[in-house]
């Protein structure tokens, strides 16, 4: 008889967010825990925004509590709990990942622009010298477009409902990257070499599409951030354009061994951790 999942002696990931019934890290997670005999098990917890500031210190008072991976809607609100960050962290403004120190401090990190262009580069596109449009400036659409320009991009363009979040990220953007033309308020993809919704739109049946998909040039690479379908109405649009796409759950595979690093648990591939997942939508 297999030992069981969950014993006393288990260390708990907290997955943090709202709602959790898009969470897709736990099926990906837990099966590679399992196969590496490792003890520990990835918890979601539905924590409201407005109870997050209190709750998360109140997470890490568990002795059995290793770390958090962070989710919408509280990557953004994370930054002011943390005791030291990451640079990522900080041109960001966002944190996806926490873990508590030996003396008690908790130390952020930023993945979810990393997976997203490695899973770019994977599929043999180019960023360096690209023209990108990111729409959604919160905690995801802002370490992706922090993580694409710290790969060469040329240009970039960044949109958000709430103006004040993208001018802010483009502030620190020409900050860090001088070079980078940045440009705000339009989310019209043309001319567009590389195109991501970074915004819970497609969460929910009826949601209106993140841009005008004619707009889109068939030879632009279009990503998606949300999980709770493989193929999003944005992409199935892409795809209708004929471009080239990469789905939301690409880019947990591809940053979970950075993760697996942060917490110093056993890390693996994204091809391995793809075939052992158990992905349910």
């Amino acid at each position: 008889m297999p030992p069981p999942d969950i014993t006393g002696r288990t260390r708990l990931i907290a997955h943090l967010g709202v709602p959790t019934d898009s969470f897709k890290a736990p099926m990906i997670y837990n099966p590679w825990f399992r196969e590496a005999g490792a003890d520990v098990v990835v918890v979601p917890m539905g924590c409201e925004a407005a109870d997050y500031p209190a709750f998360l210190p109140l997470v890490f008072r568990l002795r059995n509590v290793m770390g958090a991976l962070v989710t919408m809607p509280h990557k953004v609100s994370t930054v002011a709990l943390l005791d030291e960050m990451s640079t990522a962290v900080r041109v960001s403004g966002a944190c996806n990942a926490v873990r508590r120190e030996p003396d008690g401090r908790l130390v952020g990190d930023m993945f979810d622009g990393e997976g997203f262009v490695r899973g770019v580069l994977r599929r043999g596109r180019a960023i360096e010298g690209a023209s990108a449009l990111v729409v959604g400036t919160g905690g995801v659409g802002s370490a992706i477009a922090a993580s694409l320009a710290g790969r060469g991009l040329s240009r970039l363009s960044l949109f958000d409902t709430t103006e004040a979040s993208a001018e802010g990220l483009a502030q620190r953007l020409r900050e860090h990257y001088p070079a980078l033309t940045v440009a705000t308020g339009s989310n019209d993809p043309a001319g567009h070499d590389i195109v991501v919704n970074a915004t819970p739109l497609g969460m929910k049946p009826g949601d209106p599409l993140p841009v005008e998909p004619g707009r889109i040039a068939p030879s632009a690479f279009v990503g998606e951030v949300v999980m709770s379908a493989e193929t999003t109405p944005f992409l199935a649009a892409a795809k209708e354009r004929g471009c080239a796409t990469q789905v939301g759950t690409d880019m947990l595979f591809e940053q979970i061994p950075a993760y697996l690093d942060f917490f110093g648990l056993p890390s693996t591939t994204p091809d391995r951790l793809r075939a052992i997942a158990e992905l349910v939508y």
